[in-house]
């Protein structure tokens, strides 16, 4: 079942995200993001988060800041992304998102699902660990873990 992040259920998304990345703060090019503040929905079975999808509206766009899925292919995280385009079209913006040039399974959903890249931004994984001294060196599959891709979908 999914549901939207409010006050009612704020801890126990602070409490997936520590649980599962030791932080709730996540870095990328847009910006410092504290990703249990963030509005969102998740999903919940028996009682247990299994996936959860963190964004940032603007005037023109929502930004996707997290999407994390504890069972993969199993239509958790599509069924929660589809919470995101229903409120972008709804609201007549485009849907944006970075994410690391390691990621290759993030690069293959995401197009699955329409966006492109539209933008490689050199060295921001490394300006990030300057600041949030935790993130790899190396990232997913063994690939140096250096930029960010930023990725959009049009409507």
């Amino acid at each position: 079942m999914i549901n939207v992040i409010d006050s009612k259920n704020r801890e126990r998304v602070t409490k997936f995200f520590s649980n599962r990345w030791g932080t709730t703060t996540m870095i990328v090019s847009s910006g410092i993001h504290q990703v249990d503040e963030l509005d969102g929905f998740f999903y919940l079975e028996a009682n247990r988060i299994l996936g959860l999808v963190t964004f940032q509206a603007s005037d023109s766009e929502i930004e996707i800041v997290s999407l994390d899925s504890l069972i993969e292919r199993q239509g958790i995280g599509s069924a929660l992304y589809q919470q995101i385009e229903n409120l972008a079209k709804s609201e007549g913006k485009s849907l944006v998102l970075y994410t690391t040039n390691d990621n290759l399974k993030a690069l293959k959903f995401w197009q699955k699902k329409g966006f492109r890249m539209v933008k490689i931004l050199p060295n921001a994984v490394d300006n990030a660990r300057k600041i949030k001294k935790e993130i790899p060196i190396v990232g997913d599959n063994g690939i140096p873990l250096h930029d960010e891709i930023l990725l959009k979908k049009f409507f």
